[in-house]
């Protein structure tokens, strides 16, 4: 399970925010070989080295997920496309993004990213059009601001303003948006207003500039000095309003350990922006480091359901509800969590535990065969831990299947004889 808060990638935190999220943990080195991969361990591989920029890593994963399941068309499909994208193989990308489209229709984040392959092709007026449609419902939050550049791009100066106004809305700290707005207004004559603009940006990005050094600020405080002593520093970047200064604040303190001081930025940054995985993911681990499992489980449950394909939210889910207790629930989305990454140790141990105790109460149920399936997942889990094999022994004896309690009991005396155990 990470235990480390999440912050926006430079490259995808509009796509993976509004479709999958930006939440893989790092994938180990040395994994299985590719061919023994599930498309689940390729999926989760691929989101990886997209979140970390190894696009061409990213494209190979997909392909190979694409490969063993055709029908993973948003999952690992879309962000293919997007890899290509940023690849700038345009082509390529323009192709699997038409042909998702002839799948699926037009769904808004895949009209998103053909209006930008179109703008970067120089298709104006297609990008226009898939930009528009998707601007029915934005898939996200700069689609106004790439729309209005489109119209930009064709001249047409009042579809323009329209759209970088409306994109102005929606990301009213976005110093790209008001350049945008001056150019517009230079390119109309309108002195004043182009004026006004640009002084916007040039605030904009003085303060942008300011909030990176207020957070240098807040972290060397906090390694220096006392919480009461670092508090008034940190405070400087707290904007009830700001959902990045927030989150910014929020991570520092979580980093130092000052979760209760963490929690009110974390909570108003995902208050501001409910639908980023970020900001949910954030809230939640800050919670599960307090203790507060039952409110853990709110924001995450969000997360997971809008994005079942994330290791992170699906690990920290499954802890949270096997500490409230809520066995099967958490059996199920921690083997999901496995599927995703089956080398996350704490992920191991947490499904480990909670499928002995299920075998458990299979076994005090009699329904051995449930037992069984769970005791077998166990072993695999922990191949060195005599305990599954000695209760398959006795659910097997209960079963009459003699011949395979025997081989149980063979296993648990290979396990603990002196060359096996190891030292504590």
């Amino acid at each position: 399970m990470s235990s480390v808060a999440i912050t926006r990638s430079k490259v995808l935190s509009m796509f993976l925010s509004a479709t999958l999220g930006i939440l893989p943990a790092a994938f180990p080195q040395n994994q299985q070989p590719t061919s023994n991969r599930s498309p689940e361990m390729h999926l989760g591989k691929g989101y990886d080295d997209l979140k970390n920029e190894r696009f061409d890593d990213a494209v190979r994963e997909f392909r190979a997920a694409l490969a063993l399941d055709p029908a993973l068309v948003l999952r690992a499909q879309l962000p293919l496309a997007i890899a290509l994208y940023q690849l700038r193989q345009l082509d390529e990308a323009h192709q699997e993004l038409e042909a998702i489209r002839s799948r699926l229709g037009d769904q808004p984040n895949v009209l998103y990213y053909l209006g930008r392959v179109e703008f970067d092709q120089g298709n104006i007026d297609l990008a226009i059009q898939n930009l528009t449609k998707a601007a029915a419902k934005p898939p996200f939050p700069d689609t106004a601001y790439y729309l209005g550049s489109a119209y930009l791009k064709k001249h047409d100066f009042p579809s323009a303003e329209k759209w970088l106004r409306q994109a102005s809305e929606a990301a009213p700290h976005d110093y790209h948006v008001q350049e945008r707005l001056a150019l517009l207004y230079q390119q109309e004559g309108r002195k004043a207003d182009a004026e006004k603009a640009a002084d916007l940006a040039s605030e904009l990005r003085r303060r942008d500039a300011e909030a990176s050094q207020q957070r240098i600020d807040c972290a060397q405080k906090l390694e220096t000095s006392s919480l009461e002593e670092a508090r008034p520093v940190c405070a400087r970047l707290f904007d009830s309003n700001d959902a990045e200064k927030l989150t910014m604040l929020g991570t520092i303190y979580g980093q130092h350990g000052d979760y209760q001081e963490a929690l009110d930025p974390l909570r108003r940054a995902a208050e501001l922006d409910p639908n980023s995985p970020q900001m949910l993911y954030n809230l939640a681990l800050n919670y599960v480091h307090l203790n507060r499992y039952e409110e853990a489980r709110v924001p995450l449950t969000k997360a997971v359901e809008r994005w079942p394909d994330l290791f992170p939210v699906n690990s920290l889910l499954g802890a949270v509800l096997f500490h409230l207790g809520e066995e099967r629930p958490a059996y199920e989305t921690l083997r999901r969590a496995h599927d995703l990454d089956p080398n996350d140790p704490g992920t191991a141990n947490y499904l480990y535990e909670i499928a002995l105790r299920l075998a458990k109460e299979s076994r005090a149920g009699k329904q051995y065969d449930a037992a069984v399936r769970y005791l077998s997942e166990a072993a695999k889990l922990r191949p060195q831990e005599p305990e599954p094999h000695r209760l398959l022994a006795a659910i097997y004896d209960a079963m009459g299947r003699s011949a395979r309690a025997a081989e149980e009991r063979r296993q648990v005396e290979r396990l603990t004889s002196p060359g096996n155990v190891k030292p504590g």
